[in-house]
């Protein structure tokens, strides 16, 4: 190989760098048009195609060969991830989620959606031509609408904790039905999502039932009355944790109050037991002080 062509081949793999570089700072899957923008010709990115630096996902697509599954597979569909699917990448809290959650254009045609469950509504916020993940907003309206009342208050209320949405700019949008009811009985106070679930079906019972409670000097999950105290297990109550709270149970018992705690397969497998151990607590009137 003489110099020129060497010379050509080194500009050949330091522009197919460069792309695979800036495919990276998209989430290893870009629109070509987008990249062509940035100033990467159709010969470059054809090359970059061709020496498997990248791989052509859909017509204005194209992804490192390690992206994201989800991420192409919404590319490949023409659509967005969306309620549960994007609410669980984001970190919220989800129950269940049965196959891939995606939103197409309210009157698009020809979707490759597969298996996934398909959200057809208008969005609330307007979803840029780049994003394969949908607006926050839009992913809690729509769990609003598709999930049950008690998993979408859940994921709502995570969403709330962890500032991922605003609920001043929530109170702008022109939300569903669904959505305003959600966002009105929306808090976010509770630790996690069970919590969440063990208070709304219990709100029936006409007492009052606080959630992360501090009293003597240690978090409760929540406090029924003045003196009946229901803490969750979820999975990370073990090791130092777990003894951490045995502990607290201890000086809460000697202090006055009565303690329960549930773990995460009774609430979600037995509730009619958690129920019961609630309600004859509170008959024998255990969430009274004396």
């Amino acid at each position: 190989m003489n110099d020129r062509s060497a010379r050509a081949a080194e500009r050949v793999a330091r522009s197919a760098r460069e792309i695979v570089r800036s495919v990276r700072l998209h989430g290893g899957i870009a629109r070509a048009t987008t990249l062509q923008r940035e100033g990467y010709s159709r010969h470059y990115l054809r090359l970059a195609i061709q020496q498997g630096a990248l791989r052509r996902v859909a017509r204005d697509w194209v992804a490192v060969p390690d992206a994201d599954a989800e991420l192409v597979a919404a590319a490949r569909g023409g659509a967005v991830l969306t309620c549960v699917s994007a609410a669980r990448r984001a970190g919220l809290w989800v129950l269940t989620e049965d196959r891939p959650h995606v939103a197409v254009k309210p009157h698009a045609r020809g979707g490759r959606a597969g298996t996934a469950a398909v959200h057809w509504a208008e969005p609330l916020v307007p979803r840029h031509p780049d994003a394969l993940v949908d607006p926050i907003e839009n992913v809690l309206a729509l769990v609003a609408a598709c999930r049950p009342r008690e998993e979408a208050l859940a994921i709502w209320e995570s969403a709330l904790r962890q500032d991922l949405v605003d609920r001043a700019q929530l109170d702008r949008l022109p939300l569903p039905a669904a959505a305003r009811a959600i966002r009105e009985e929306a808090q976010a106070f509770a630790d996690s999502g069970l919590e969440t679930i063990f208070a709304t079906r219990l709100r029936w019972l006409g007492v009052r039932i606080l959630a992360q409670i501090w009293i003597l000097g240690h978090p409760v999950d929540h406090l029924i009355g003045d003196r009946l105290v229901v803490q969750i297990d979820g999975g990370h109550h073990v090791g130092p944790q777990r003894e951490a709270d045995i502990a607290h149970d201890a000086v809460l018992r000697l202090s006055g109050y009565t303690v329960f705690r549930f773990g995460y397969h009774q609430l979600l497998s037995d509730w009619p037991f958690v129920q019961a151990t609630i309600m004859q607590a509170i008959a024998q009137g255990l969430h009274r002080a004396s």
